[in-house]
């Protein structure tokens, strides 16, 4: 896992789908930092996940992938 922030733009999620990071949060309670990010698909909606999640990495047929990867600027 990775500490760093990740970049605002469009990121593809390990099974194949596109969201787009708009920025990070500060949780109130706690101070957990939160990813904001929208779904490039459907309905669009907004959704915040922990950074630590978000930047992890996860097993794929015995691979090590990132499970966000960026791919570039948002459009």
């Amino acid at each position: 896992m990775s500490d760093a922030i990740p970049r605002p733009g469009r990121y593809r999620h390990y099974k194949g789908k596109d969201y787009i990071v708009l920025d990070t949060a500060t949780h109130s309670e706690t101070g957990e930092q939160l990813v904001v990010y929208r779904l490039d698909y459907g309905d669009y909606s907004l959704w915040v996940r922990p950074l630590a999640m978000f930047m992890e990495t996860v097993q794929v047929d015995g691979v090590d992938r990132p499970r966000f990867a960026y791919i570039g600027p948002a459009d």
